[in-house]
């Protein structure tokens, strides 16, 4: 079968379609016939190097690309219950020291990783929703605000940032968002009840629509002491990117999220999705062939969704 890997770092050109064995489903996990991957940031840093060089991915030899993934249930291993084969599913692998990620025609998850996918949602539209929704909510979590508290979302017409705007107003937070100057009607569809340009001096626009500052921010565009001169003492930060949190000025709390596979949330979230409280956002599909292309058009910046492979 084919699978994405890089055999060495670089641009997008190192990326390879390789001929790999079949996975097999062993205690607890599930085999899965591939029909859409996503294309995230995290790829095109594993690909340039990134992880390696800040210590969270070792050398080896080939390493599989992708983290989600929408498709059918081919077959399971001993153990596991709540699936069978023919069922539709989304999933997420969080491991990044393995020789196969999920974009390939088949990957094996552990059955604890997957959930069954939203009915009526295309496989191309339902991939996109694991690792982004996820984080999103995750990082929510680690803020532990209270409905009628204030949230800052940075990159709030992306992805992850589109999501946290969702769910948030699904808390019953008041969301403040941050975007370009284009975005604000797209953002404050998502639920967001303020906005702020990206290009304002982010403590001082937010302050004056929010005195004293926000109770919270998650930082999806990695704006860093920008964002958090928004966040009033005492408050709380969520970092999404290894590295990019700010220091903990003021008795801030400033922690990172580190995205971890949850079907039981996963599950949840579809859930939302399906009661149409949350919003998938698909760029654009490519063949997996045309991997390299993908990695391009999101360096390139600009997109409002994420890039779908279709094996």
């Amino acid at each position: 079968m084919r699978a994405v890997v890089v055999r060495a770092f670089g641009g997008p050109g190192v990326v390879e379609i390789a001929d790999v064995p079949v996975p097999v489903a062993v205690e607890g996990q599930v085999r899965i016939r591939v029909e859409a991957a996503t294309v995230n940031p995290v790829d095109l840093f594993t690909r340039s190097g990134g992880l390696t060089d800040a210590g969270l991915l070792p050398v080896r030899d080939v390493i599989g690309l992708g983290w989600d993934v929408a498709g059918t249930v081919s077959s399971l291993g001993p153990g596991v219950v709540g699936f069978a084969p023919g069922d539709r599913v989304i999933g997420l692998s969080d491991r990044l020291d393995v020789p196969l990620g999920t974009q390939a025609d088949e990957v094996v998850l552990d059955a604890d990783a997957v959930a069954m996918a939203p009915c009526g949602l295309s496989p191309v539209a339902a991939a996109t929703l694991p690792l982004n929704g996820l984080t999103a909510a995750q990082a929510l979590d680690l803020l532990g605000l209270s409905p009628g508290e204030t949230v800052l979302v940075t990159g709030a017409a992306g992805a992850v940032g589109g999501f946290a705007v969702e769910l948030a107003a699904a808390r019953g937070l008041r969301v403040v968002a941050v975007a370009g100057a284009d975005d604000e009607s797209l953002v404050r569809g998502l639920g967001a009840a303020l906005f702020v340009p990206r290009t304002a001096r982010l403590g001082e626009a937010v302050r004056a629509l929010v005195p004293g500052g926000v109770h919270g921010a998650v930082d999806a565009a990695v704006a860093g002491v920008a964002a958090l001169d928004a966040v009033r003492s005492g408050g709380a930060f969520v970092a999404l990117v290894g590295g990019g949190e700010p220091p903990a000025l003021r008795g801030i709390r400033v922690v990172n999220q580190w995205i971890h596979a949850d079907g039981a949330r996963l599950a949840a979230l579809v859930r939302l999705v399906e009661a149409g409280s949350l919003t998938p956002r698909v760029a654009g599909t490519l063949p997996l062939d045309q991997v390299a292309a993908a990695h391009e058009r999101l360096a390139a910046g600009g997109l409002r969704g994420r890039l779908v492979l279709t094996p």
